[in-house]
């Protein structure tokens, strides 16, 4: 009787090994920034959820990055307050709706993660301009993939 692969030795079990390699470096290297910094892990997390918003035109209120980065609320008003009080973020009203208070990313702190994080951002991108169109496609589509399958048990 054959001996049954190992599930380690399943195709695409390679790369499934590899993104986890890369999960873990990428989360060395923000701790890292974050040590340097005087930050807490979830501080760089909730830079990184107000870039991103930034980025997308989109205001977050307090409610919402708490939300995003699995805080009760009490938690949430710790994490704006300590990221307030080292100039990283300000809260403003809402552009949308004045009456809500929104939490934006100070352009200090932007600055800041550009010093640290670009050189492997420029990295990166050096690395995708070796790829065509449609690996390009491919390498997102599975990114995608994974991110949305790791997002399901937040709910």
């Amino acid at each position: 009787m054959p001996t049954p692969p190992r599930p380690d030795a399943a195709p695409g079990m390679e790369t499934v090994h590899l993104l986890r390699a890369v999960a873990v470096e990428l989360g060395l290297h923000s701790a890292r920034f974050a040590n340097q910094n005087g930050m807490h892990p979830t501080d760089v997390r909730a830079l990184i959820a107000l870039m991103d918003a930034r980025r997308a035109g989109q205001e977050v209120t307090a409610g919402r990055l708490g939300a995003e980065l699995g805080l009760n609320s009490a938690g949430t008003t710790a994490l704006v307050d300590r990221l307030e009080r080292a100039g990283q973020v300000r809260r403003v009203r809402g552009e949308r709706d004045r009456r809500q208070v929104v939490v934006e990313v100070e352009e200090r702190a932007v600055e800041l993660g550009q010093a640290f994080f670009g050189p492997l951002i420029e990295r990166s991108l050096e690395l995708l301009r070796g790829y065509d169109d449609r690996q390009l496609a491919a390498i997102r589509g599975f990114l995608e993939g994974v991110r949305e399958a790791a997002a399901e048990g937040r709910e």
